[in-house]
């Protein structure tokens, strides 16, 4: 069979999360699917080392200066299409010939219409409407959006495949002789809490400003106590940043903006802990990876979460509800102040993680992809 994938996000330069699982996951199925042939579409050429890492793969680069999936790709499926085509971010091109696999990520744009502009809001709604609709088979990353897809839009659950993803492990980037120097840059000793991702209204940072303020003004952290957000800033994030840079915060506060993987890596490793508050998650790769570097995490009981930390007596993470701004309090106090605690936290989160693999998550697609070929 030959399976036609759309790798154009793997090729971007400044990776997030949708970027970095397609290029983990075709990294997966390329050593996964030797049954199969594999033609992967870009709009520009990839690096050379992509390029030879993924030798196996037939290349089709097809430049083109806007709407690429639709108007391009679709051109593509329509003169030349493969058996399957398998799209690892969201959208379907509008030409696809009835064989496409897709994977949705999330719904948030429905749970949290405010965080996204109005034009960008009715493109997700559109676009993913559509795709669950057409798609023969669609992968999701948490039972939370297969709940979703079929709460909102009516998607068959029969056609739906939860594939958990891996993440990236970034902590096997062993280079900690290194860490120091990538933390002064910074600004940074280790011991501090780490929140990780866009800082936009979603990710509701302003409860864990909120929950650090009052600990400092109860003199229940130290003098050099750090908080360090992690991110780019997104959509709506001024009155996060503001309440950053506010007199009783702006001391103890890091914004480091955009961070490479080797920077990420050295900000886990430095870590007291993981502080993810987040409203909503499709799947939430910064508590995964947390673990899998032996950090402890705390995270909002919001959406998937549960499902990647686990819930009850085999919670690997401090689990909160993400409006309680007491409960995230204490559970900062908590790991401050109880190292016993944070020595769980990290044995119980590196064996949750070891049950994440890419290797299984391809397995799911390609079963998707499979049931998807023509008979």
């Amino acid at each position: 069979m030959l399976i036609g994938v759309d790798a154009s996000r793997a090729l971007t330069a400044e990776r997030t999360g949708t970027e970095h699982y397609s290029l983990e996951l075709i990294s997966a199925l390329l050593a996964l699917g030797s049954a199969h042939r594999f033609r992967l579409y870009t709009p520009q050429a990839p690096p050379a080392t992509l390029a030879a890492a993924w030798s196996r793969a037939e290349w089709r680069i097809i430049p083109f200066p806007r709407l690429w999936t639709h108007v391009r790709l679709s051109l593509e499926m329509l003169l030349d299409p493969p058996d399957v085509l398998f799209v690892p971010a969201h959208v379907l091109p509008l030409v696809h010939r009835g064989r496409g696999v897709v994977t949705i990520h999330d719904l948030g744009y429905l749970h949290f219409p405010q965080a996204h502009p109005r034009q960008q809001r009715l493109y997700l709604d559109w676009s993913t409407r559509w795709s669950a609709r057409v798609a023969r088979q669609v992968v999701v990353d948490s039972l939370a959006t297969q709940q979703d897809l079929v709460t909102h839009y009516g998607t068959d659950p029969r056609k739906v495949r939860v594939a958990y993803p891996a993440g990236r492990d970034l902590c096997a980037l062993v280079d900690a002789a290194a860490d120091a120097e990538r933390l002064a840059r910074f600004g940074l000793h280790s011991g501090y809490i780490l929140a990780v991702g866009t800082i936009q209204p979603r990710k509701n940072l302003l409860v864990l400003l909120e929950a650090f303020a009052a600990l400092l003004r109860a003199d229940r952290l130290p003098a050099e106590a750090r908080l360090v957000l992690a991110g780019r800033a997104g959509w709506l994030s001024d009155e996060t940043l503001a309440r950053a840079q506010a007199d009783d915060l702006r001391e103890h506060v890091t914004i480091t903006g955009y961070v490479t993987d080797a920077e990420l890596a050295a900000l886990y490793r430095g870590a007291m802990a993981l502080a993810f508050p987040s409203l909503y998650e499709g799947f939430g790769l910064p508590v995964l990876e947390a673990m899998q570097c032996g950090v402890p995490v705390i995270c909002s009981t919001s959406s998937s979460l549960p499902e990647i930390a686990g819930s009850g007596a085999d919670a690997a993470a401090l689990l909160v509800a993400p409006d309680d701004l007491p409960g995230w309090q204490t559970a900062l106090d908590r790991v401050y102040h109880e190292p016993a605690l944070r020595e769980s936290l990290r044995a119980r989160g590196r064996e949750r993680a070891m049950a994440f693999s890419w290797e299984r998550c391809a397995r799911a697609v390609l079963a998707a992809i499979e049931e998807a070929a023509p008979k």
